[in-house]
């Protein structure tokens, strides 16, 4: 992996991270924290999508949408396990 590819991985891994912590209220978790939740949340989702027959697309976009959908997933489960 390139160093532009790390860079793009850990861009969309903050956009997907923000997105998600507006989308799920209550959950903020700063730059770093952002990029955190934005890749495991695209680890997320690249493992179930496929899993569950769900395809978004290919390009950048596809690659925010995915991870972001991920990354909401996660804080949904924090907030359950939070809640317990």
């Amino acid at each position: 992996m390139g160093i532009e590819s790390l860079l793009v991985f850990i861009i969309i891994g903050a956009i997907a991270g923000w997105l998600a912590g507006l989308i799920v209220k209550g959950f903020g978790f700063g730059l770093i924290g952002n990029i955190v939740v934005g890749i495991v949340g695209a680890l997320i989702a690249g493992w179930l999508f496929p899993r569950l027959g769900f395809a978004v697309g290919g390009g950048v976009l596809a690659a925010i949408i995915h991870a972001t959908i991920g990354a909401v997933i996660l804080l949904v489960l924090l907030k359950l396990v939070k809640r317990a």
